[in-house]
């Protein structure tokens, strides 16, 4: 069934086995709130991690039943972390979610060797999938908090990553547009160097299941008439169902734009460990965090 919504995750999400997730120092609101939902959604169970008498004065504050959730008491975000790490590797969970803690100790965790979440070489990226009433379907866009400035070698991972994203929401062959100031291939801009090379790796079947194209400036992307007026003749233009942003400069205004301006909705996780994790932002609303989770519980094997 192919996603049109995210309202739509929900419903996909139920009809499988039920997903265990952890959430890092969960002593806000949002995150509470958000799990709660989730929990009664019967989209995941959770276990909380942070300090117990704050999680319990956010329940008691929300007028939520603590005992919807484990509940570890953790005397620091550190040892939130850790703690919501070792559950996933030892099995008890099947992915983790961002409470209130800073970005940079949460992935911190994830990338701690001692517990073997990132593969040999692997890249950690964060996909999101925005809903915006302005654009007639979901669009998955990549990377808007990660890595600042991807290589070659880590674009051609992303593209992958969105390509697997889409076919998780039911695309079955999902259109990305390599995305840069202008389509032309220009040599002193490399965000247009390099979206001729994957795009040229896509034709000889190194990146696969997908139509690929680029570079493309982001109004051809997503507005055909663009297209047209432009005379860019690719199943892509117009018509995009993913867009690689060249570094997060892009990505991130590109998110907060939608996002602010245009009331998109939208989830987002990190991808590329070896479980999903829910990498919302600590202003993130609890409709936000909710539709996250759902992503993370659809992409979990």
């Amino acid at each position: 069934m192919k996603i049109e919504q995210l309202s739509q995750l929900f419903k996909i999400v139920k009809q499988k086995p039920t997903k265990k997730m952890v959430v890092v120092n969960a002593i806000d609101h949002h995150s509470v709130e958000a799990t709660q939902k989730a929990v009664e959604l019967e989209l995941v169970q959770a276990t909380l991690t942070g300090d117990k008498s704050q999680i319990l004065k956010v329940c008691d504050e929300l007028k939520i039943d603590s005992g919807l959730f484990e509940i570890i008491h953790t005397y620091s975000e550190d040892q939130a972390a850790q703690t919501a790490v070792k559950m996933v590797t030892e099995g008890k969970a099947d992915f983790m979610m961002k409470g209130l803690i800073s970005t940079d100790k949460y992935m911190r965790a994830l990338l701690n060797k001692e517990y073997g979440m990132l593969p040999p070489k692997g890249v950690l990226s964060h996909v999101t999938v925005i809903e915006n009433p302005n654009y007639h379907k979901l669009l998955i866009v990549s990377d808007v908090a990660v890595i600042p400035y991807p290589d070659l070698n880590q674009k051609v991972v992303l593209s992958k990553y969105l390509i697997q994203t889409a076919r998780a929401l039911g695309i079955e062959k999902p259109k990305l547009a390599l995305i840069a100031p202008t389509e032309q291939v220009l040599p002193a801009i490399p965000a247009c160097t390099e979206a001729a090379l994957i795009t040229k790796m896509a034709d000889r079947g190194q990146i696969k299941g997908a139509d690929v194209d680029g570079p493309m400036a982001l109004d051809v992307a997503i507005d055909l008439e663009s297209a047209q007026i432009k005379k860019i003749n690719s199943p892509v233009a117009g018509d995009a169902d993913c867009l690689l942003f060249p570094n997060i400069d892009a990505g991130n205004v590109f998110y907060k734009t939608n996002t602010k301006l245009c009331e998109a909705g939208q989830a987002a996780v990190v991808v590329g460990a070896k479980v999903p994790a829910v990498l919302s932002s600590r202003g993130d609303s609890s409709q936000t965090k909710l539709n996250s989770i759902a992503l993370a519980a659809l992409l979990t094997k």
